[in-house]
């Protein structure tokens, strides 16, 4: 919104007719006094008060805006058609795209789609003066792939224990993986352990023995 002029009898009565004006408080103006206005003398030489208002921008708003801006930028260069929706979720900023091209977005197993993510938390955070964790996703597919992790980790976990023998998962992200860990940490019949290098690393989930459920460990879930 622009700045509006205001000018009334005094500053106090300039301030109270731009809350009215703009149905905010005093405080989320910002305000600038252009002139505290005169009484004159004898009622002749009399200036009214006059001041400059405008809206304070939000933090959280301008926040958005930037993240926003960051990931549209990026995606100017897909030759897809996008559509960026910013809002928050708890402490993070979330960036929800729509697109009829989001299978190219989310890459193989959320390979693409995490790499964005990774981009704009690197652009955004280095330019930002509020730092914030930005979580970049399209179609909910965070939440589909979260849920469908949970259920691996179950069955591997089911797996472990009838068999007594260890039970791995196929190779998997860092981001992956701590989804498979966090959902067995209440399992204290089973263990957790990352194996592998690079690429290959995956999950391996190892049954506990009844004379040691009661000292259950779990790896680092980002290892």
């Amino acid at each position: 919104m622009s700045t509006v002029e205001i000018e009334e009898k005094s500053v106090e009565e300039a301030i109270e007719t731009a809350c009215q004006r703009l149905n905010l408080s005093a405080d989320q103006l910002e305000i600038e006094i252009v002139s505290q206005g005169s009484s004159g003398i004898f009622g002749i030489g009399t200036r009214k008060a006059k001041i400059l208002v405008s809206p304070k921008e939000s933090g959280d708003d301008t926040s958005l805006e930037e993240a926003r801006e960051i990931l549209e930028n990026i995606l100017a260069h897909i030759q897809v058609p996008t559509t960026v929706q910013a809002t928050w979720a708890e402490d993070r900023i979330k960036l929800d795209i729509s697109s009829n091209g989001s299978g190219l977005l989310i890459g193989k197993r959320g390979q693409t789609l995490q790499s964005l993510q990774l981009i704009v938390n690197k652009i955004y955070n280095r330019q930002a003066s509020k730092k914030a964790h930005i979580v970049v996703d399209t179609e909910n597919y965070r939440e589909r792939r979260r849920k469908a992790l949970t259920e691996v980790a179950l069955n591997l976990g089911n797996r472990a224990k009838k068999s007594g023998k260890p039970a791995a998962s196929s190779p998997l992200s860092s981001h992956d993986r701590r989804i498979i860990h966090l959902a067995l940490k209440n399992d204290r019949k089973v263990r957790t352990q990352s194996k592998g290098d690079g690429a290959l690393r995956k999950v391996v989930v190892f049954p506990v023995r009844k004379e040691h459920s009661g000292e259950k460990q779990t790896t680092s879930r980002n290892s």
